[in-house]
């Protein structure tokens, strides 16, 4: 409730967007490492503590008081002697199990207070004017890590970027969604660093190799040296990567098959990134059967003149458009496939997933989708993008 409250209140989202360290706990707004002077002259932090005023139960109303409570040392000005002119209570005092304040302050305005950006910005500057002028790189702004320790969220810690943008409403569209990434070898795990910075509410890894060294020079990110020593499957390794970031990532050390193909029932959405035909034609035979839209990639590079030339693919089957596909992608395993080559480069898989992902989320509502193209293929030597099979 905390971060949805902050979310839809303009003043404490502009707070935490501005990189004040805001906390709400209980009915108290609690703003951290806000800098000021103490008596000897040195340079403390404290925490603001403002009682809350909600309008709706979801977002803040006008301050109820222009009084603000004060965790810390009293503070003092450049010479260490006290700023009388906020001084109210100067009790220690519990305002409840969890908070225990020292201080009051008072500093009210001709009107009050309009809202709590306004009230936090002016007694924040008041106290730590001081230390600000002693010490020019000292600020109450410190973007701090904001952990989701209420269990909020997807996230290990709150998406401010989707905030800072506006975008949360927008970005909300991809909750509920339990995504597959099946391949994790080079678009795959590019496909998995883009979905595990979305809300869905898991994510499937599944893939059976091993994390090699070759395999740490087509994937995001830079393994070390012990962590290619440590022979971990790609699932496990990447998996342990983004649980950094998504609280729900599975993975999965096996390679589907027909014999476990129904683990993908539960999905709403399936990336394929292998690099059979015949499992690619297998996976998504299936998926159709049973009304699962995905998208399978491909990326083709062959050597020519001392040059590698090629492009990259992106082909979309939904329960309603699929008849395409098997112009797409040829049903056996040869060496006919434009996309079959071996050839990976990190910049190619990673461009291959980007199309993926933009595409998927073009499909959830994210983007506006013009085209409505379910075949897509980018030509490296002419820079062109080929849109097909429409609907």
């Amino acid at each position: 409730m905390s971060q949805q409250l902050i979310n839809h209140s303009i003043d404490l989202k502009r707070l935490r967007d501005e990189g004040y360290e805001i906390e709400v706990r209980g009915g108290h707004l609690l703003v951290h490492h806000i800098p000021y002077v103490g008596s000897d002259k040195t340079i403390k932090y404290g925490i603001l503590v403002s009682t809350l005023t909600l309008k709706n139960g979801i977002t803040t109303g006008t301050p109820d008081n222009h009084v603000i409570h004060f965790i810390g040392d009293n503070p003092c000005d450049i010479t260490g002697v006290i700023i009388s002119s906020i001084q109210h209570n100067v009790v220690t005092t519990k305002l409840n199990n969890e908070i225990t304040i020292n201080y009051s302050f008072s500093n009210k305005p001709p009107q009050g207070y309009p809202n709590y950006y306004e009230k936090v910005k002016r007694y924040a500057d008041i106290i730590s004017a001081p230390a600000k002028y002693l010490d020019k790189t000292v600020t109450e702004k410190t973007f701090k890590v904001i952990p989701d320790a209420a269990n909020e969220t997807v996230f290990q810690y709150i998406d401010t970027n989707s905030s800072r943008a506006n975008i949360d409403l927008i970005n909300a569209k991809f909750e509920g969604q339990k995504v597959a990434i099946i391949g994790l070898g080079g678009t795959g795990a590019y496909v998995l660093d883009l979905v595990a910075k979305t809300p869905v509410s898991e994510i499937h890894l599944f893939d059976g190799d091993d994390f090699d060294q070759h395999n740490a020079f087509r994937s995001p990110g830079a393994a070390s040296i012990g962590e290619l020593n440590e022979n971990q499957k790609k699932a496990e390794y990447l998996s342990s990567i983004y649980s950094n970031m998504h609280k729900h990532i599975i993975p999965h050390s096996y390679y589907v098959q027909k014999s476990n193909i129904q683990e993908l029932d539960g999905m709403s959405f399936v990336f394929i990134c292998v690099d059979k035909n015949s499992v690619r034609n297998m996976i998504v035979d299936y998926l159709v059967r049973v009304g699962i839209t995905c998208i399978d990639v491909g990326l083709g590079v062959e050597v020519i003149d001392d040059k590698l030339r090629g492009a990259t693919r992106v082909t979309t089957v939904t329960k309603a458009k699929n008849d395409h596909f098997p112009t797409r992608v040829f049903a056996d395993d040869n060496d006919n496939n434009d996309y079959a080559t071996n050839i990976q480069i990190a910049e190619l898989n990673s461009l291959n997933a980007c199309f993926a992902v933009i595409k998927w989320k073009k499909l959830s509502g994210f983007y506006i989708d013009q085209e409505n193209e379910h075949q897509s293929s980018y030509a490296i030597g002419t820079s062109k993008i080929f849109n097909e099979d429409a609907t």
